[in-house]
């Protein structure tokens, strides 16, 4: 069985505030629903202030601050990685598109095949 590290909310406080963002975001949606007559841009704007107050409430707790944990480490970890230059990227490019183009090639093959020995040799059909 494989070694996963599966971390979960463990305190109440911290349920309580992410049971609170979710109401908040399901607030906005229906706050969105409700001012149906109302301009665009107050709808949305309903919209995007319970998804605002989600965050902000989900922020103060343990899996918000979590999260901006593993949001500065993936960050500084994208820093490190080492781009491939252009000719290299267009160069594994058209190796993908031509590997894709052969495979196609060969199930259309393989299909017009089984379909030939299927209805040509076994039923008989033409």
């Amino acid at each position: 069985m494989p070694n996963t590290k599966v971390e979960t909310v463990n305190s109440t406080a911290d349920r309580i505030k992410l049971v609170i963002a979710v109401l908040a975001i399901i607030a906005g949606v229906v706050g969105y629903s409700m001012l149906d007559g109302q301009p665009t841009l107050v709808r949305v704007g309903t919209f995007v202030a319970g998804v605002i107050v989600a965050a902000i409430i989900v922020w103060f707790s343990e899996t918000g601050r979590r999260t901006v944990g593993f949001s500065k480490d993936s960050y500084n970890e994208v820093k490190r990685v080492v781009w491939p230059v252009r000719k290299e990227t267009t160069r594994m490019t058209g190796i993908v598109f031509a590997f894709v183009a052969a495979m196609a090639l060969l199930l259309w093959v393989v299909d017009k095949l089984l379909e030939w020995i299927i209805y040509g040799v076994l039923l008989g059909w033409k």
